[in-house]
């Protein structure tokens, strides 16, 4: 079994099936598990398959050796940032990069723009 990071639009749109499913079966999600779609909803700007364009788009973006983590992509489909600041919070703990002197920040605020 393998392992990957996935944005909450996908959590959401696999929740919503798992959903379905049941209840053709006659079967209800738990409290937590309602809960946890109901989570998924309200915080889903983009459908799935916008998240994954934005996704693609930011995996193709490289700055001289480095290349932005799969993690990192999901959160900012997720976050979906608007200023340099938010960019710069998301890359905080990132190692060995610095966001603002390789203009990270402003590709990917670019990038974003055109999903919200």
């Amino acid at each position: 079994m393998s392992e990957q990071y996935i944005s909450l639009a996908e959590v959401n749109k696999l929740l919503e099936e798992e959903n379905l499913r049941r209840g053709e079966m006659g079967i209800e999600y738990n409290a937590i598990q309602k809960s946890a779609m109901e989570h998924a909803q309200k915080v889903t700007v983009l459908s799935k398959e916008k998240a994954d364009e934005l996704m693609a788009e930011l995996r193709e973006l490289k700055f001289g050796d480095y290349v932005i983590p799969d993690y990192l992509i999901c959160k900012i489909a997720d976050i979906l940032p608007k200023y340099k600041n938010d960019v710069r919070a998301i890359f905080y703990k990132e190692r060995g990069v610095n966001v603002e002197e390789n203009k990270i920040d402003d590709a990917i605020i670019e990038i974003v723009s055109k999903y919200i």
